[in-house]
């Protein structure tokens, strides 16, 4: 078992990749969906306005944000326009394009301490799915690139609310640093549950997510 990590001198160490902004090459929605609407349809709305589902338009907005008393790194952005968050979760090709986007940017930010650390990746529990969800597929493909472990359930959850979750720990990583990946964030509650989590098990976490799910 490796030494424990001083987070706080690794973010104050974490230098961001230098990727210009712009958008990426995104997969095309599966074909064979005539009847619904063209989900790049622009559609124009207020930020505030909930009967439109959320979507992402995948510009390279690469940001360190604080939330719910938690310090996480995403790439992307909710947007007004661009695929619904729905679409594209239930897009297989998405979860290698995740990955390929997310693995570089996790291996940059970290940078020396990831090959002289510790490290072990989960994500947060399945709530709706008793088979591995969009998260978890994509946590082990980001895993498998940065050439360390993935702990699947590592917490499990017996409701399906978001807000004040109490998770409970399944299994526990040998390793003293944990990457925690979620595929989207809102209110950051998961991401908080899973650190009180981790933390009273003596782990160092570090957070990821690929899409920052607010304006």
């Amino acid at each position: 078992m490796g030494s424990a990590l001083d987070i706080g001198e690794l973010l104050s160490d974490i230098t961001f990749p230098t990727v210009g902004s712009g958008t990426v090459s995104v997969p095309e929605a599966p074909s064979g969906r005539a009847a619904q609407k063209d989900l790049f349809a622009v559609q124009k709305r207020k930020s505030w306005d909930k009967t439109h589902e959320a979507r992402c338009d995948f510009t390279y907005k690469l940001a360190l944000t604080r939330r719910s008393d938690v310090d996480f790194v995403s790439i992307w952005k909710k947007s007004i326009y661009g695929r619904t968050l729905t679409d594209i979760k239930g897009d297989p090709a998405m979860v290698e394009f995740f990955a390929s986007n997310m693995a570089p940017v996790i291996s940059e930010t970290l940078g020396y301490h990831l090959a002289s650390g510790s490290w072990a990746m989960c994500t947060s529990p399945k709530r709706r799915h008793k088979v591995k969800n969009f998260a978890t597929l994509i946590s082990e493909r980001i895993a498998a690139a940065l050439g360390i472990p993935f702990y699947e359930d590592v917490a499990l959850c017996h409701t399906k609310q978001r807000v004040n979750a109490t998770f409970e720990l399944n299994v526990l990583p040998r390793e003293a640093n944990i990457i925690v990946f979620d595929d989207f964030v809102t209110t950051g509650q998961t991401m908080a549950a899973m650190k009180r989590l981790l933390v009273s098990a003596r782990k160092n976490c570090v957070f990821y997510s690929a899409i920052n799910n607010k304006l």
